[in-house]
């Protein structure tokens, strides 16, 4: 599957995720239901990104980087 592909999916799962977490917030007797949902497509989201870049790794990906430095940063995660 090819590059443009996968992210089109993960931009698919992010938006459908997106949507239940909306609904979650307008229907409480359902709030639960729609946000296991909304991880479920979240989690799909990154296994989809996590497996087109996990071939491609021969050192540190961008990404990998990307989130040691973020992580180093907590006053800037918090915000």
């Amino acid at each position: 599957m090819s590059g443009n592909a996968i992210l089109e999916n993960v931009r698919r799962y992010r938006a459908t995720a997106s949507l239940y977490r909306q609904t979650a917030a307008f229907r409480p007797t359902q709030r639960q239901s729609l946000l296991e949902q909304a991880y479920e497509w979240e989690t799909r989201a990154l296994v989809e990104l996590e497996g087109y870049f996990e071939p491609h790794e021969t050192q540190s990906s961008p990404l990998q980087t990307w989130m040691v430095q973020t992580a180093t940063w907590p006053m800037l995660n918090a915000a």
